[in-house]
Protein backbone atom coordinates (compact mmCIF):
# COMPACT_ATOMS: atom_id res chain seq x y z
CA UNK A 1 0.00 0.00 0.00
CA UNK A 2 1.21 3.30 -0.74
CA UNK A 3 1.79 5.96 1.55
CA UNK A 4 1.10 9.80 1.06
CA UNK A 5 3.20 12.03 2.15
CA UNK A 6 1.59 14.91 4.63
CA UNK A 7 2.57 17.61 1.58
CA UNK A 8 0.51 15.38 -0.92
CA UNK A 9 -2.38 15.02 1.25
CA UNK A 10 -2.59 18.35 2.13
CA UNK A 11 -2.15 19.37 -1.72
CA UNK A 12 -5.30 17.10 -2.65
CA UNK A 13 -7.69 18.80 0.48
CA UNK A 14 -6.49 22.67 -0.83
CA UNK A 15 -8.02 21.38 -4.92
CA UNK A 16 -10.63 19.62 -3.68
CA UNK A 17 -11.79 22.64 -1.16
CA UNK A 18 -11.08 25.14 -4.20
CA UNK A 19 -12.03 23.35 -7.27
CA UNK A 20 -15.36 24.50 -9.63
CA UNK A 21 -18.17 22.26 -9.08
CA UNK A 22 -19.53 20.40 -11.83
CA UNK A 23 -22.86 22.49 -13.66
CA UNK A 24 -25.90 21.03 -12.58
CA UNK A 25 -28.17 19.70 -15.36
CA UNK A 26 -30.55 23.24 -16.84
CA UNK A 27 -34.39 22.33 -15.18
CA UNK A 28 -37.10 21.44 -18.14
CA UNK A 29 -39.56 24.03 -19.66
CA UNK A 30 -43.31 23.54 -19.14
CA UNK A 31 -43.02 22.79 -22.99
CA UNK A 32 -40.74 20.15 -22.33
CA UNK A 33 -43.21 17.91 -20.51
CA UNK A 34 -44.90 16.19 -22.97
CA UNK A 35 -48.89 15.62 -23.70
CA UNK A 36 -50.63 12.69 -22.16
CA UNK A 37 -53.58 12.63 -25.06
CA UNK A 38 -53.93 13.58 -28.49
CA UNK A 39 -57.17 15.80 -28.88
CA UNK A 40 -59.08 13.26 -30.19
CA UNK A 41 -58.46 11.29 -27.64
CA UNK A 42 -60.38 13.46 -25.73
CA UNK A 43 -63.14 14.20 -28.52
CA UNK A 44 -64.10 10.25 -28.74
CA UNK A 45 -65.71 8.75 -31.51
CA UNK A 46 -68.95 9.43 -29.74
CA UNK A 47 -71.27 11.72 -28.64
CA UNK A 48 -69.23 12.74 -25.10
CA UNK A 49 -65.79 12.22 -24.05
CA UNK A 50 -64.45 8.97 -23.32
CA UNK A 51 -62.10 10.68 -20.91
CA UNK A 52 -64.76 12.96 -18.78
CA UNK A 53 -63.10 13.71 -14.52
CA UNK A 54 -59.49 12.80 -16.21
CA UNK A 55 -57.05 15.20 -16.36
CA UNK A 56 -55.49 15.36 -19.73
CA UNK A 57 -52.40 17.15 -21.25
CA UNK A 58 -53.44 18.04 -25.16
CA UNK A 59 -51.51 19.67 -27.63
CA UNK A 60 -53.00 22.40 -30.70
CA UNK A 61 -52.69 25.25 -32.17
CA UNK A 62 -55.23 27.85 -31.35
CA UNK A 63 -57.67 28.55 -33.40
CA UNK A 64 -60.51 31.37 -31.88
CA UNK A 65 -59.51 33.22 -28.90
CA UNK A 66 -62.93 33.85 -26.62
CA UNK A 67 -60.81 34.36 -23.39
CA UNK A 68 -62.23 37.68 -22.44
CA UNK A 69 -65.35 37.79 -20.00
CA UNK A 70 -67.60 38.58 -21.87
CA UNK A 71 -67.22 36.24 -24.78
CA UNK A 72 -66.66 32.70 -23.99
CA UNK A 73 -64.20 32.13 -21.37
CA UNK A 74 -61.52 30.36 -23.12
CA UNK A 75 -60.44 29.35 -26.48
CA UNK A 76 -60.11 26.84 -29.10
CA UNK A 77 -57.06 24.44 -30.53
CA UNK A 78 -56.98 22.23 -32.80
CA UNK A 79 -54.28 19.14 -33.41
CA UNK A 80 -52.31 20.13 -37.10
CA UNK A 81 -52.07 16.52 -37.58
CA UNK A 82 -55.06 14.69 -37.90
CA UNK A 83 -55.59 11.10 -36.50
CA UNK A 84 -57.24 10.15 -39.40
CA UNK A 85 -60.14 8.54 -38.05
CA UNK A 86 -63.43 11.03 -39.67
CA UNK A 87 -65.54 10.42 -36.49
CA UNK A 88 -63.11 11.93 -34.00
CA UNK A 89 -63.14 16.01 -33.64
CA UNK A 90 -59.55 17.19 -33.79
CA UNK A 91 -60.72 20.30 -31.52
CA UNK A 92 -61.11 21.12 -28.18
CA UNK A 93 -62.66 24.22 -26.34
CA UNK A 94 -60.30 25.09 -22.95
CA UNK A 95 -62.48 27.26 -20.49
CA UNK A 96 -59.15 29.52 -19.87
CA UNK A 97 -59.68 33.12 -19.25
CA UNK A 98 -57.28 35.58 -19.87
CA UNK A 99 -55.79 35.49 -16.36
CA UNK A 100 -54.97 31.37 -16.75
CA UNK A 101 -52.25 32.88 -19.79
CA UNK A 102 -53.05 35.36 -22.88
CA UNK A 103 -53.35 32.99 -25.86
CA UNK A 104 -53.61 34.38 -29.46
CA UNK A 105 -54.70 32.62 -33.05
CA UNK A 106 -51.50 30.79 -34.53
CA UNK A 107 -49.91 29.99 -30.93
CA UNK A 108 -48.76 26.38 -30.22
CA UNK A 109 -49.96 25.52 -27.07
CA UNK A 110 -49.83 22.64 -24.47
CA UNK A 111 -53.04 22.90 -22.13
CA UNK A 112 -53.29 21.27 -18.62
CA UNK A 113 -56.90 20.29 -17.79
CA UNK A 114 -59.97 18.30 -17.16
CA UNK A 115 -62.11 16.71 -19.71
CA UNK A 116 -65.81 17.90 -18.83
CA UNK A 117 -69.03 17.24 -21.00
CA UNK A 118 -70.64 20.73 -20.24
CA UNK A 119 -74.70 20.46 -20.89
CA UNK A 120 -73.32 18.42 -24.15
CA UNK A 121 -70.09 20.83 -25.29
CA UNK A 122 -66.32 18.64 -24.85
CA UNK A 123 -64.38 21.12 -22.95
CA UNK A 124 -61.20 21.36 -20.67
CA UNK A 125 -62.79 22.71 -17.34
CA UNK A 126 -60.80 23.52 -15.17
CA UNK A 127 -57.65 24.40 -17.13
CA UNK A 128 -54.72 24.14 -14.85
CA UNK A 129 -51.92 25.17 -16.83
CA UNK A 130 -51.41 26.85 -20.70
CA UNK A 131 -47.99 26.68 -22.15
CA UNK A 132 -47.18 28.51 -25.14
CA UNK A 133 -44.74 27.01 -27.11
CA UNK A 134 -44.44 28.11 -30.57
CA UNK A 135 -46.26 28.79 -33.38
CA UNK A 136 -48.69 26.87 -35.84
CA UNK A 137 -51.00 26.87 -38.59
CA UNK A 138 -54.64 25.65 -39.33
CA UNK A 139 -56.02 25.87 -42.30
CA UNK A 140 -60.33 25.90 -42.22
CA UNK A 141 -61.57 22.31 -43.30
CA UNK A 142 -64.44 22.98 -45.71
CA UNK A 143 -67.76 22.19 -45.04
CA UNK A 144 -70.76 22.38 -46.31
CA UNK A 145 -74.43 21.82 -45.62
CA UNK A 146 -77.08 19.94 -45.09
CA UNK A 147 -75.02 18.29 -42.20
CA UNK A 148 -74.59 14.96 -41.57
CA UNK A 149 -73.91 15.35 -38.20
CA UNK A 150 -71.75 17.85 -36.71
CA UNK A 151 -70.23 16.24 -33.23
CA UNK A 152 -66.97 15.01 -35.79
CA UNK A 153 -66.43 18.12 -36.23
CA UNK A 154 -66.84 20.02 -32.78
CA UNK A 155 -64.31 22.23 -31.92
CA UNK A 156 -62.54 22.59 -35.27
CA UNK A 157 -62.05 25.62 -37.70
CA UNK A 158 -64.67 25.21 -40.70
CA UNK A 159 -65.14 27.36 -43.60
CA UNK A 160 -68.53 26.89 -45.66
CA UNK A 161 -67.98 28.03 -49.00
CA UNK A 162 -71.47 27.78 -50.25
CA UNK A 163 -73.54 30.24 -50.56
CA UNK A 164 -75.86 30.31 -47.48
CA UNK A 165 -79.90 32.04 -46.81
CA UNK A 166 -80.44 33.84 -43.84
CA UNK A 167 -83.61 31.88 -42.48
CA UNK A 168 -83.94 33.65 -38.36
CA UNK A 169 -82.50 36.87 -36.90
CA UNK A 170 -84.98 36.75 -33.90
CA UNK A 171 -82.50 36.82 -31.21
CA UNK A 172 -79.91 38.99 -33.46
CA UNK A 173 -80.42 42.22 -31.25
CA UNK A 174 -80.53 40.38 -27.66
CA UNK A 175 -77.98 37.26 -28.15
CA UNK A 176 -76.27 38.50 -31.34
CA UNK A 177 -77.32 34.87 -33.14
CA UNK A 178 -78.13 34.57 -36.72
CA UNK A 179 -79.19 31.06 -38.17
CA UNK A 180 -78.29 30.47 -42.15
CA UNK A 181 -79.13 27.93 -44.12
CA UNK A 182 -78.62 25.92 -47.62
CA UNK A 183 -80.68 25.85 -50.46
CA UNK A 184 -82.62 28.47 -49.52
CA UNK A 185 -84.92 29.82 -46.66
CA UNK A 186 -86.63 27.00 -44.46
CA UNK A 187 -90.65 26.68 -44.87
CA UNK A 188 -92.55 25.32 -42.17
CA UNK A 189 -93.24 21.82 -42.79
CA UNK A 190 -97.16 21.84 -42.36
CA UNK A 191 -97.55 25.27 -44.63
CA UNK A 192 -96.88 23.05 -48.03
CA UNK A 193 -95.70 19.87 -49.73
CA UNK A 194 -92.10 18.36 -50.27
CA UNK A 195 -91.34 20.09 -46.78
CA UNK A 196 -88.73 18.00 -44.47
CA UNK A 197 -88.77 18.93 -40.85
CA UNK A 198 -85.23 16.39 -40.40
CA UNK A 199 -83.55 17.92 -43.50
CA UNK A 200 -84.47 21.48 -42.14
CA UNK A 201 -82.71 20.81 -39.00
CA UNK A 202 -79.63 19.63 -41.48
CA UNK A 203 -79.79 22.39 -43.90
CA UNK A 204 -79.25 25.03 -40.67
CA UNK A 205 -76.64 26.29 -38.80
CA UNK A 206 -76.54 28.82 -35.93
CA UNK A 207 -73.75 31.75 -36.13
CA UNK A 208 -73.06 33.38 -32.91
CA UNK A 209 -71.23 36.47 -31.76
CA UNK A 210 -68.74 34.87 -29.88
CA UNK A 211 -70.29 36.56 -26.66
CA UNK A 212 -72.22 35.28 -23.68
CA UNK A 213 -73.59 39.46 -23.40
CA UNK A 214 -77.38 40.00 -24.14
CA UNK A 215 -77.76 42.77 -25.94
CA UNK A 216 -74.29 43.17 -26.68
CA UNK A 217 -73.17 46.99 -27.58
CA UNK A 218 -71.35 45.77 -31.42
CA UNK A 219 -73.96 43.83 -33.06
CA UNK A 220 -73.77 41.72 -35.70
CA UNK A 221 -75.02 43.06 -39.29
CA UNK A 222 -78.82 43.80 -39.39
CA UNK A 223 -79.83 41.25 -42.08
CA UNK A 224 -82.94 40.41 -43.37
CA UNK A 225 -84.25 36.84 -43.67
CA UNK A 226 -83.30 35.79 -47.49
CA UNK A 227 -79.94 37.51 -47.05
CA UNK A 228 -77.26 35.63 -48.68
CA UNK A 229 -73.57 34.39 -46.90
CA UNK A 230 -70.95 32.90 -48.49
CA UNK A 231 -67.21 32.11 -46.91
CA UNK A 232 -68.84 32.34 -43.61
CA UNK A 233 -65.69 30.75 -41.50
CA UNK A 234 -65.32 30.42 -37.34
CA UNK A 235 -64.97 27.58 -35.13
CA UNK A 236 -67.82 25.26 -34.03
CA UNK A 237 -68.40 25.88 -30.38
CA UNK A 238 -71.77 24.60 -28.87
CA UNK A 239 -74.51 25.42 -26.29
CA UNK A 240 -78.48 25.76 -25.19
CA UNK A 241 -78.65 22.39 -27.10
CA UNK A 242 -77.67 23.58 -30.50
CA UNK A 243 -74.42 24.32 -32.10
CA UNK A 244 -73.33 26.99 -32.66
CA UNK A 245 -70.49 28.95 -35.41
CA UNK A 246 -68.21 31.54 -33.37
CA UNK A 247 -67.11 33.22 -36.37
CA UNK A 248 -63.32 34.25 -36.30
CA UNK A 249 -63.58 36.08 -39.58
CA UNK A 250 -65.97 39.15 -40.63
CA UNK A 251 -68.84 37.92 -42.63
CA UNK A 252 -70.19 39.75 -45.63
CA UNK A 253 -74.08 39.38 -46.20
CA UNK A 254 -75.59 40.44 -49.33
CA UNK A 255 -78.63 41.99 -49.73
CA UNK A 256 -80.76 39.10 -51.14
CA UNK A 257 -83.61 40.34 -50.05
CA UNK A 258 -83.95 43.75 -50.78
CA UNK A 259 -87.01 45.80 -48.48
CA UNK A 260 -89.94 46.30 -50.83
CA UNK A 261 -90.70 50.14 -50.41
CA UNK A 262 -94.34 49.50 -51.48
CA UNK A 263 -96.48 46.40 -52.01
CA UNK A 264 -96.63 44.43 -55.53
CA UNK A 265 -99.59 46.32 -56.93
CA UNK A 266 -102.44 44.12 -57.73
CA UNK A 267 -104.96 44.81 -60.15
CA UNK A 268 -108.86 45.44 -59.78
CA UNK A 269 -111.12 48.29 -58.96
CA UNK A 270 -110.98 47.29 -55.32
CA UNK A 271 -108.34 46.72 -53.17
CA UNK A 272 -108.59 44.57 -49.46
CA UNK A 273 -105.79 43.90 -47.13
CA UNK A 274 -105.30 41.88 -43.83
CA UNK A 275 -102.75 43.01 -41.22
CA UNK A 276 -101.79 41.62 -37.44
CA UNK A 277 -100.96 44.84 -35.51
CA UNK A 278 -99.51 43.02 -33.00
CA UNK A 279 -100.76 44.30 -30.36
CA UNK A 280 -102.01 47.83 -30.75
CA UNK A 281 -103.24 48.70 -27.16
CA UNK A 282 -103.74 52.27 -25.81
CA UNK A 283 -103.08 51.16 -21.96
CA UNK A 284 -99.59 51.16 -21.48
CA UNK A 285 -97.92 48.36 -20.02
CA UNK A 286 -100.68 45.58 -20.78
CA UNK A 287 -99.44 44.12 -24.03
CA UNK A 288 -98.16 46.41 -26.00
CA UNK A 289 -96.37 49.82 -25.09
CA UNK A 290 -95.17 49.77 -22.04
CA UNK A 291 -94.21 53.47 -21.95
CA UNK A 292 -95.64 57.05 -24.18
CA UNK A 293 -92.47 56.79 -26.20
CA UNK A 294 -93.13 53.59 -27.43
CA UNK A 295 -96.73 53.83 -27.82
CA UNK A 296 -95.12 56.95 -30.35
CA UNK A 297 -93.22 54.63 -31.76
CA UNK A 298 -95.38 52.08 -32.54
CA UNK A 299 -98.37 54.02 -34.01
CA UNK A 300 -96.13 56.09 -35.78
CA UNK A 301 -95.12 52.53 -37.78
CA UNK A 302 -98.37 51.14 -38.06
CA UNK A 303 -99.02 54.18 -39.76
CA UNK A 304 -96.76 54.08 -42.31
CA UNK A 305 -97.70 50.38 -42.99
CA UNK A 306 -101.42 51.28 -43.61
CA UNK A 307 -100.35 54.34 -45.50
CA UNK A 308 -98.32 52.13 -47.17
CA UNK A 309 -100.83 49.52 -48.10
CA UNK A 310 -103.45 52.48 -48.87
CA UNK A 311 -105.99 49.64 -49.50
CA UNK A 312 -109.74 50.58 -49.40
CA UNK A 313 -110.72 47.82 -46.77
CA UNK A 314 -108.34 46.48 -44.18
CA UNK A 315 -108.99 43.97 -41.58
CA UNK A 316 -107.09 44.08 -38.30
CA UNK A 317 -105.98 41.99 -35.52
CA UNK A 318 -104.88 42.52 -32.40
CA UNK A 319 -106.67 45.83 -31.74
CA UNK A 320 -107.12 46.61 -27.80
CA UNK A 321 -110.26 44.93 -26.98
CA UNK A 322 -111.25 49.09 -25.28
CA UNK A 323 -114.58 49.78 -27.77
CA UNK A 324 -113.44 51.94 -30.39
CA UNK A 325 -110.44 53.86 -28.48
CA UNK A 326 -107.60 51.56 -29.28
CA UNK A 327 -109.37 51.31 -32.94
CA UNK A 328 -110.28 55.27 -33.02
CA UNK A 329 -106.89 56.37 -32.25
CA UNK A 330 -105.07 54.21 -34.78
CA UNK A 331 -107.87 55.78 -37.75
CA UNK A 332 -107.40 59.34 -36.25
CA UNK A 333 -103.29 58.86 -36.84
CA UNK A 334 -103.90 57.33 -40.55
CA UNK A 335 -106.14 60.04 -41.16
CA UNK A 336 -104.00 62.70 -40.04
CA UNK A 337 -101.08 61.25 -42.38
CA UNK A 338 -103.66 60.92 -45.68
CA UNK A 339 -105.96 63.45 -44.96
CA UNK A 340 -109.48 63.55 -42.67
CA UNK A 341 -111.89 61.34 -43.60
CA UNK A 342 -110.08 59.12 -45.86
CA UNK A 343 -110.73 56.15 -43.48
CA UNK A 344 -113.56 55.28 -40.78
CA UNK A 345 -113.74 52.44 -38.25
CA UNK A 346 -116.67 49.80 -37.93
CA UNK A 347 -117.89 49.38 -34.85
CA UNK A 348 -117.73 45.70 -33.63
CA UNK A 349 -121.09 44.44 -32.52
CA UNK A 350 -119.84 41.72 -30.74
CA UNK A 351 -116.00 41.62 -29.44
CA UNK A 352 -115.89 39.35 -26.95
CA UNK A 353 -114.07 39.50 -23.70
CA UNK A 354 -110.44 38.58 -25.01
CA UNK A 355 -107.90 41.34 -24.55
CA UNK A 356 -108.01 42.04 -28.14
CA UNK A 357 -110.44 41.90 -30.87
CA UNK A 358 -110.58 41.80 -34.31
CA UNK A 359 -111.63 45.52 -36.57
CA UNK A 360 -112.21 47.26 -40.06
CA UNK A 361 -111.26 49.95 -41.08
CA UNK A 362 -112.36 51.18 -45.05
CA UNK A 363 -112.47 54.46 -47.22
CA UNK A 364 -115.77 56.32 -47.31
CA UNK A 365 -115.10 57.54 -50.40
CA UNK A 366 -114.35 54.29 -52.10
CA UNK A 367 -116.87 51.93 -50.45
CA UNK A 368 -120.25 51.74 -48.76
CA UNK A 369 -122.01 49.35 -45.86
CA UNK A 370 -124.36 47.28 -46.76
CA UNK A 371 -126.22 46.75 -43.29
CA UNK A 372 -124.88 47.24 -40.27
CA UNK A 373 -121.77 45.16 -39.06
CA UNK A 374 -122.31 41.95 -37.79
CA UNK A 375 -120.60 39.49 -35.70
CA UNK A 376 -121.21 35.58 -35.12
CA UNK A 377 -121.66 35.18 -30.97
CA UNK A 378 -120.92 31.18 -31.41
CA UNK A 379 -119.12 30.31 -28.06
CA UNK A 380 -116.41 28.71 -30.17
CA UNK A 381 -115.05 31.61 -31.22
CA UNK A 382 -112.36 33.64 -28.13
CA UNK A 383 -112.33 36.34 -30.61
CA UNK A 384 -115.51 36.61 -32.51
CA UNK A 385 -115.55 37.52 -36.36
CA UNK A 386 -116.19 40.57 -37.60
CA UNK A 387 -118.69 40.82 -41.22
CA UNK A 388 -119.40 43.45 -43.28
CA UNK A 389 -120.88 43.38 -46.91
CA UNK A 390 -119.76 46.35 -48.70
CA UNK A 391 -120.17 48.23 -52.33
CA UNK A 392 -118.32 50.20 -54.15
CA UNK A 393 -119.38 53.65 -54.21
CA UNK A 394 -120.80 53.81 -57.80
CA UNK A 395 -122.92 50.86 -56.43
CA UNK A 396 -122.46 47.07 -58.43
CA UNK A 397 -121.84 44.05 -56.91
CA UNK A 398 -121.36 43.91 -52.89
CA UNK A 399 -118.67 41.94 -51.49
CA UNK A 400 -118.67 40.58 -47.56
CA UNK A 401 -115.34 40.70 -45.46
CA UNK A 402 -115.21 38.18 -42.62
CA UNK A 403 -112.07 39.26 -40.09
CA UNK A 404 -110.87 36.89 -37.93
CA UNK A 405 -108.33 35.55 -35.24
CA UNK A 406 -108.44 31.94 -34.85
CA UNK A 407 -107.29 30.43 -31.78
CA UNK A 408 -103.17 30.60 -30.93
CA UNK A 409 -101.18 27.68 -30.58
CA UNK A 410 -99.75 28.54 -27.66
CA UNK A 411 -100.62 27.66 -23.99
CA UNK A 412 -101.31 24.69 -24.34
CA UNK A 413 -103.69 22.58 -22.56
CA UNK A 414 -102.11 19.64 -20.54
CA UNK A 415 -104.50 17.02 -22.57
CA UNK A 416 -107.38 16.42 -24.46
CA UNK A 417 -107.68 16.72 -28.00
CA UNK A 418 -106.57 20.49 -27.91
CA UNK A 419 -102.85 19.49 -26.78
CA UNK A 420 -99.96 19.65 -29.07
CA UNK A 421 -100.28 16.16 -30.65
CA UNK A 422 -96.93 15.90 -32.23
CA UNK A 423 -98.29 16.37 -35.71
CA UNK A 424 -96.67 19.85 -36.47
CA UNK A 425 -100.20 21.73 -36.08
CA UNK A 426 -99.21 22.72 -32.52
CA UNK A 427 -101.52 23.31 -29.54
CA UNK A 428 -105.69 24.35 -29.98
CA UNK A 429 -105.73 22.43 -33.42
CA UNK A 430 -108.96 21.23 -32.53
CA UNK A 431 -110.81 23.80 -31.70
CA UNK A 432 -109.06 25.91 -34.71
CA UNK A 433 -110.70 23.44 -36.65
CA UNK A 434 -114.34 23.62 -34.81
CA UNK A 435 -113.87 27.23 -35.80
CA UNK A 436 -113.45 26.71 -39.57
CA UNK A 437 -116.75 24.88 -39.30
CA UNK A 438 -118.45 27.73 -38.02
CA UNK A 439 -116.96 29.99 -40.42
CA UNK A 440 -118.49 27.52 -43.26
CA UNK A 441 -121.45 28.37 -41.84
CA UNK A 442 -121.63 31.98 -41.61
CA UNK A 443 -120.38 32.49 -45.19
CA UNK A 444 -123.77 30.58 -46.44
CA UNK A 445 -125.95 33.37 -46.69
CA UNK A 446 -123.53 36.14 -47.25
CA UNK A 447 -122.84 37.89 -50.62
CA UNK A 448 -119.47 36.94 -51.85
CA UNK A 449 -117.70 36.11 -49.00
CA UNK A 450 -114.11 36.52 -47.82
CA UNK A 451 -112.77 34.75 -45.12
CA UNK A 452 -109.53 36.46 -43.82
CA UNK A 453 -107.40 37.05 -41.30
CA UNK A 454 -104.93 35.28 -38.88
CA UNK A 455 -106.20 32.44 -39.02
CA UNK A 456 -103.22 30.64 -36.66
CA UNK A 457 -102.96 27.86 -39.31
CA UNK A 458 -100.36 27.25 -42.07
CA UNK A 459 -101.37 26.25 -45.52
CA UNK A 460 -101.52 23.01 -45.44
CA UNK A 461 -102.77 22.03 -41.53
CA UNK A 462 -106.39 21.10 -40.69
CA UNK A 463 -108.43 24.25 -40.17
CA UNK A 464 -107.40 25.62 -43.71
CA UNK A 465 -108.26 21.72 -45.26
CA UNK A 466 -110.92 22.43 -43.63
CA UNK A 467 -112.39 26.03 -45.17
CA UNK A 468 -111.02 24.32 -48.80
CA UNK A 469 -112.90 21.42 -48.52
CA UNK A 470 -115.77 23.84 -47.81
CA UNK A 471 -116.33 25.30 -50.91
CA UNK A 472 -113.32 28.48 -50.39
CA UNK A 473 -110.23 29.29 -52.41
CA UNK A 474 -107.29 30.62 -50.93
CA UNK A 475 -106.22 33.52 -53.24
CA UNK A 476 -102.59 33.71 -52.41
CA UNK A 477 -102.27 29.83 -52.62
CA UNK A 478 -103.59 31.26 -56.63
CA UNK A 479 -101.94 34.12 -57.04
CA UNK A 480 -98.23 34.09 -54.99
CA UNK A 481 -95.91 32.25 -55.86
CA UNK A 482 -94.26 29.66 -53.67
CA UNK A 483 -91.60 31.20 -52.14
CA UNK A 484 -92.85 34.49 -51.65
CA UNK A 485 -96.19 32.81 -50.21
CA UNK A 486 -95.41 33.42 -46.47
CA UNK A 487 -96.63 35.69 -43.79
CA UNK A 488 -95.01 34.88 -40.27
CA UNK A 489 -91.41 33.24 -39.17
CA UNK A 490 -91.59 31.25 -36.01
CA UNK A 491 -87.75 29.20 -34.92
CA UNK A 492 -86.10 30.16 -38.76
CA UNK A 493 -89.43 28.51 -40.24
CA UNK A 494 -91.11 30.61 -42.97
CA UNK A 495 -95.52 29.66 -42.96
CA UNK A 496 -98.39 31.64 -44.25
CA UNK A 497 -100.74 32.46 -41.08
CA UNK A 498 -102.52 34.98 -42.37
CA UNK A 499 -104.83 34.09 -45.30
CA UNK A 500 -107.54 35.30 -47.46
CA UNK A 501 -110.33 32.66 -49.09
CA UNK A 502 -113.34 33.51 -51.15
CA UNK A 503 -116.11 31.41 -52.55
CA UNK A 504 -116.11 30.39 -55.86
CA UNK A 505 -118.33 33.61 -57.61
CA UNK A 506 -116.04 36.01 -56.08
CA UNK A 507 -112.94 34.00 -56.85
CA UNK A 508 -113.85 35.31 -60.47
CA UNK A 509 -113.66 38.67 -59.45
CA UNK A 510 -109.72 37.89 -57.72
CA UNK A 511 -107.60 39.69 -60.34
CA UNK A 512 -104.35 39.20 -57.91
CA UNK A 513 -102.52 39.25 -54.65
CA UNK A 514 -99.68 39.65 -52.82
CA UNK A 515 -97.77 39.60 -49.52
CA UNK A 516 -96.11 42.86 -48.72
CA UNK A 517 -92.65 41.43 -46.67
CA UNK A 518 -92.30 44.35 -44.54
CA UNK A 519 -92.17 42.28 -41.09
CA UNK A 520 -91.31 38.27 -41.12
CA UNK A 521 -88.18 38.91 -43.22
CA UNK A 522 -87.28 42.21 -40.46
CA UNK A 523 -85.43 41.25 -37.29
CA UNK A 524 -87.55 42.26 -34.09
CA UNK A 525 -84.13 44.86 -33.33
CA UNK A 526 -85.61 47.35 -35.16
CA UNK A 527 -89.18 47.22 -33.88
CA UNK A 528 -90.64 50.07 -31.46
CA UNK A 529 -89.47 48.73 -28.14
CA UNK A 530 -86.60 50.40 -26.30
CA UNK A 531 -85.77 47.89 -23.40
CA UNK A 532 -83.96 45.77 -25.26
CA UNK A 533 -83.22 48.05 -28.77
CA UNK A 534 -80.16 49.68 -28.99
CA UNK A 535 -80.52 53.48 -29.87
CA UNK A 536 -79.99 54.80 -32.81
CA UNK A 537 -81.97 51.50 -34.91
CA UNK A 538 -85.15 52.89 -34.72
CA UNK A 539 -87.43 54.40 -38.04
CA UNK A 540 -90.67 55.86 -38.12
CA UNK A 541 -91.13 53.76 -40.94
CA UNK A 542 -93.36 50.34 -41.96
CA UNK A 543 -90.41 47.72 -41.10
CA UNK A 544 -91.29 45.74 -38.38
CA UNK A 545 -93.85 47.69 -37.54
CA UNK A 546 -95.49 43.90 -36.43
CA UNK A 547 -94.43 40.52 -36.80
CA UNK A 548 -97.16 39.40 -39.60
CA UNK A 549 -96.37 40.65 -42.97
CA UNK A 550 -100.21 42.13 -44.43
CA UNK A 551 -101.33 40.49 -47.67
CA UNK A 552 -103.43 42.70 -50.18
CA UNK A 553 -106.11 41.41 -52.52
CA UNK A 554 -107.13 43.09 -55.74
CA UNK A 555 -110.94 42.57 -57.22
CA UNK A 556 -112.43 43.56 -60.49
CA UNK A 557 -116.14 44.05 -59.46
CA UNK A 558 -119.10 45.05 -61.67
CA UNK A 559 -120.36 48.38 -61.36
CA UNK A 560 -123.73 49.56 -62.82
Amino acid sequence: MRVLSRATIAALVVAALTATPAAAAAPATPCDTPPTHRIAQVQGSGDATPLAGQTVRVEGVVTGDFQRGDQLSGFFLQDPKPDGDPKTSEGLFAFARDTVKDVRPGDRVIVTGRATEFNGWTELSPVTAVDVCGAGEIAPLPYALPSDGLEPVENMLLTFPQPLTVTEHYNLGRFGEVTVSSHGRLFQPTDRQGVDAELNRRRSLLVDDGSTRQNPGTLPPIVRTGDLAAGITGVLGYGFDTYRLQPTEPIAYHAANPRPARPFPVIGNVKVASFNTLNWFTTLGSRGANTEEEQRRQLAKLVAALKGLDADAVALMEVENNGQTALGALVDAVNAEVGAGTYAALAHPYPGTDAIQVGLIYKPGRLKPVGEPQASQDPVFSRPPLIQTFRTTAGGQPFTMIVNHLKSKGSCPAGGPDADQGDGQGCWNATRVQQARALLGLVEDLPNPMVLGDLNAYGEEDPIDTLEAGGLTSVTKRFVPAAQRYSYLFEGLAGELDHALVGSQLLNRVTSATIWHINADEPRVLDYNTEFNPPGLYRPDAYRSSDHDPVVIGLTLPGR
